[in-house]
């Protein structure tokens, strides 16, 4: 009989409190000190994110991909470079945000292409972790299907612990789940003007 302490479940990361994609991130990096591995695919994302620099630099053990419209259009002119001081500088197209949302319609097609990737490394099986950060807010905009989630869910290798990230879960999704966690916003420091701060929020 399998061990269960040693199969892949599936968690959700859910509501409209900060701290959903920290979460899974915290996860993918205590995985990491395990000697496991961890592969992160990021819906509607575009931006120079600290975490992007950090799996860069640091921890060979974790890829991080964006899918958002923006990150597509840049991929393949974008360059980061190292100063004296480690400091990174980005060359290429920028949106002038660290992120960029476009219309909903525009991120229809990158998003698809974002979950026939997870299809990929999902049922390859090379990765004990694998996280879809934001997937729920696609699937509430009806950018991608929630059938062919639950198809990714059922077809996973029994190792593949299966993180999704993201507001708006659909209840289909979390009849699925083995965990779900609902960050509430009490408090946020945006209502007071202050902005998304290098380092913190992105």
């Amino acid at each position: 009989m399998a061990d269960i302490n040693h199969q892949g479940l599936v968690q959700i990361f859910t509501g409209n409190g900060k701290g959903k994609t920290t979460s899974s991130l915290g996860l993918c990096l205590r995985a990491i000190g395990q000697g496991f591995n961890a592969y992160v695919i990021q819906f509607l994302k575009s931006g120079d994110t600290g975490e992007l620099f950090s799996v860069k630099k640091y921890l060979p053990n974790m890829t991080i991909v964006q899918f958002g419209r923006q990150a597509l259009l840049e991929k393949q002119t974008r360059v980061f470079e190292f100063s004296g001081k480690e400091e990174i500088k980005a060359r290429g197209p920028k949106s002038g945000k660290y992120f960029y949302f476009p219309p909903d319609a525009d991120e229809a097609e990158p998003c698809r292409r974002a979950l026939e990737h997870a299809f990929t490394i999902v049922k390859s099986g090379e990765y004990n972790i694998v996280v879809l950060d934001e997937v729920n807010c696609a699937l509430s905009k009806n950018l991608i299907e929630i059938s062919e989630v639950i198809r990714l869910i059922d077809e996973k290798p029994k190792h593949v612990e299966l993180i999704l990230t993201g507001r708006n879960v659909p209840k289909e999704i979390i009849e699925k789940s083995d965990l779900v966690s609902e960050v509430r916003e009490i408090k946020h420091p945006w209502h007071k003007g202050v902005l998304a701060r290098r380092g913190i929020e992105y």
